[in-house]
């Protein structure tokens, strides 16, 4: 992982929730994990004009745990295969092997609370708890490993869009919307370009440890395009929306919030897509876009017609 995500590696003296704090990358809760979750919510009250708030707050805690689960699978299975290692063999990173069963015991208790929820909603509660389940567990985890067969952004897009939007809203509405899923291409387009833009400076090593992700296959130069032309569709799907009268016109406002730190990106990525360091601020510029255009467009989903 790049430097803009690096968990810092722990001193002997933490304790042992320190520890744990300083392996569970606190990214994906603020960033990837929680919007997508808020969004499909806001439309259930915004648009739907139902809102469960003991299945919210339930639901909450199970994507809590999940992303638990992802991130300390991510950061034992990448220590295991030695991604970050790669040109410093002697450098040590703090992975305990209790890491391991605790994204087990995450993902065990999330899925208990995936289908107690399907009892109440239905069996696309279940659909989406099997579909995020595979995701998050052979993300880098083995048999499967999606990041390394070039999937990882899509699986990734999938998850924090369609699929955790739509079961946010339907642990309330109990049904489908075609609305919602056009609603949650707008932070799945958007964590897809994140997750593309953060395999730019990681290039060399994600090769050489077989990671065939998106900017491997492409090039770090093709990369960019990618990630720019991802993030561009993603800000784009909110005033086409607005114009055809499926969003709130309100909602235009959260294109507007992202745009700049697009510009951000797009000029500081433009000649150092190539100098890991340099290039940092792009990746934060997207970081900084998805979760202000996300968090806008579901304040401006929730305040409804």
């Amino acid at each position: 992982m790049s430097d803009v995500f690096a968990a810092p590696h722990a001193p002997a003296e933490q304790t042992l929730v320190m520890k744990a704090a300083s392996v569970v990358r606190y990214r994906f809760f603020l960033y990837a994990g929680l919007l997508p979750y808020f969004l499909g919510a806001a439309w259930a009250y915004g648009v739907e004009k139902t809102f469960n708030p003991g299945v919210f707050s339930l639901g909450l805690f199970g994507i809590f745990l999940s992303v638990v689960g992802v991130e300390s699978f991510n950061e034992y299975f990448d220590a295991k295969m030695g991604t970050d290692r790669v040109f410093n063999p002697d450098a040590e990173e703090y992975i305990p092997e209790w890491m391991f069963y605790v994204g087990i015991a995450a993902f065990a208790l999330a899925a208990g609370i995936g289908f107690h929820l399907a009892r109440q909603g239905g069996w696309p509660i279940i659909l989406y708890t099997l579909l995020g389940g595979a995701a998050a567990v052979w993300y880098v985890g083995p048999p499967i490993r999606w990041v390394y067969r070039g999937l990882g952004e899509t699986v990734i897009g999938l998850s924090y869009g369609p699929w955790m939007v739509l079961g946010s809203l339907h642990l309330h509405t109990q049904r489908f919307s075609w609305g919602a899923l056009l609603a949650s291409l707008v932070p799945g387009l958007l964590i897809m370009s994140l997750a593309t833009v953060n395999n730019i400076p990681d290039f060399h090593q994600d090769r050489l440890v077989g990671k065939k992700n998106l900017v491997v296959r492409l090039g770090r130069k093709n990369g960019r395009y990618l990630y720019l032309g991802l993030s561009a569709l993603g800000l784009l799907i909110i005033p086409l929306g607005v114009l055809a009268g499926i969003f709130p016109t309100l909602t235009v406002l959260a294109a507007l919030a992202g745009l700049p730190l697009w510009i951000v990106s797009l000029r500081a990525g433009r000649d150092t897509w190539d100098t890991p360091r340099l290039f940092m601020p792009a990746i934060r510029a997207i970081v900084q876009c998805y979760a202000l255009a996300t968090s806008v467009f579901a304040v401006c989903v929730a305040l409804g017609r």
